[in-house]
């Protein structure tokens, strides 16, 4: 994921108050948010009722309220679209599981979840949520790198372009954040 230049300026045109520019944005952006939302859907179970272009929608309709961020480039926006998306996510997994009075949730590994065996479907997202949320409480970097990874489907090197950081550094807080999860799941 390469910055553009553009989508920066739109995000700064965007910010100032101009909406044309947030009309110029859309389009340049709207495919990379519905890849980022399709390979999330792909890990739940077939019958989801939450698609990707309503997942992107939802999104935008949250996103385009975001005035007051100092967007700082393609990649800070995308990093708050990962966090937008995972909430409408959670929201949605919640919202199910009350309609089934209780859930019956189907706990599957921290592996499982974090793609070391792609494409399992059945993951509690909202374990993983809370996990994630009790993760943000010990070690708030170890979760940015996991929502970044998990939820947006950045790379190592596209994660440590958001974060500023080494991609070693990266490296190193995904295995410490997955083991940390693991332990958390299990």
């Amino acid at each position: 994921m390469h910055d553009s230049p553009n989508i920066t300026s739109l995000l700064i045109e965007w910010k100032d108050g101009n909406q044309s520019a947030l009309a110029e944005l859309v389009p340049l952006v709207y495919d990379e948010l519905h890849r980022q939302a399709a390979r999330y859907l792909r890990k739940e179970d077939p019958g989801h009722t939450l698609q990707a272009t309503a997942l992107i929608n939802e999104a935008y309709l949250r996103l385009i309220d975001q005035t007051q961020v100092d967007w700082q480039g393609r990649n800070h926006f995308f990093a708050v679209a990962s966090t937008t998306m995972r909430r409408i996510l959670v929201d949605h997994a919640r919202s199910r599981r009350r309609e089934k009075r209780g859930g019956g949730a189907v706990h599957v590994p921290i592996e499982d979840v974090l793609n070391v065996i792609p494409d399992k479907a059945g993951v509690d997202l909202i374990a993983v949520d809370d996990a994630l949320r009790r993760l943000e409480t010990h070690d708030q970097r170890q979760a940015k790198v996991v929502e970044l990874r998990y939820f947006c489907g950045l790379s190592i090197v596209d994660t440590a372009a958001v974060l500023e950081l080494s991609t070693s550094t990266v490296r190193a807080e995904w295995t410490l954040a997955k083991a940390w999860l693991k332990a958390q799941l299990a």
